[in-house]
């Protein structure tokens, strides 16, 4: 977004708050692994604060552990229980032959050289380094970024163990959704609906600093009340 239309497209959305009575707070990108979040997720914030209030906003402060993937789907310090079974997508025959190959944490390069080739096609020969693709993630790390379709080619998020999507319940949990979170429809309006998501807990930290900013807000209404009370008393 910070870049769409070279920056054209946030600034059209900044001025049209300015119009209806809104200052920006600075946007910041904030990082989900910072906020209790297993997943190297980042999403841009848009706080708007109403013209009439002079009172600071401050965006929610990161902690400084770092969850993995076991925290996402074993009991420990996120869960009180293992990952429930659910339902999930399912490689191709000839996807799961070749990530069958790929240790934990290892993505394409890891592959044979002929295979890398066979699998990459043209962007083998393209630049960067499509870390993404045939990558099949570690317990001891964060899971990469989760998207709407587990299965699709440019970015596998393959399970450590067995050579599979993860299921519906395994990316809840990556995004941080309680266990009796329902989601609707089939298997793939459900991961895309989760990952379309912004983390549970990345949300509820910037939810705590808008009441932390409401709540300051408020003194200082009912401090001036006091206020103007008194002096009419008097």
């Amino acid at each position: 977004l910070r870049s769409h239309k070279k920056g054209a497209t946030l600034k059209g959305m900044l001025s049209i708050l300015d119009e209806i009575g809104y200052n920006v707070v600075p946007v910041e990108v904030l990082k989900a692994i910072y906020y209790k979040v297993p997943q190297k997720r980042e999403r841009l914030i848009v706080v708007g604060i109403r013209k009439d209030i002079n009172i600071k906003f401050e965006y929610p402060k990161p902690y400084n552990t770092i969850y993995n993937l076991s925290d996402a789907l074993k009991k420990g310090k996120l869960y009180d229980t293992d990952v429930p079974k659910s339902k999930g997508s399912k490689y191709p025959e000839n996807k799961k032959v070749v990530l069958d190959l790929v240790p934990q944490k290892g993505y394409w390069r890891d592959l044979p050289l002929n295979l890398q080739k066979e699998y990459m096609g043209k962007s083998f020969y393209l630049g960067g380094g499509k870390t993404g693709m045939a990558r099949r993630i570690g317990w001891d790390e964060p899971s990469l970024t989760l998207t709407c379709s587990p299965a699709q080619k440019q970015t596998e998020r393959c399970h450590p163990d067995e050579t599979r999507p993860f299921t519906v319940r395994e990316y809840a949990r990556i995004q941080t959704f309680p266990d009796d979170w329902k989601f609707m429809g089939s298997v793939s309006q459900q991961y895309k609906q989760i990952g379309n998501a912004v983390p549970c807990n990345l949300g509820k930290e910037i939810g705590y600093s808008i009441i932390s900013f409401l709540n300051k807000y408020y003194l200082k209404s009912n401090k001036l009340e006091d206020s103007i009370s008194l002096d009419k008393a008097i």
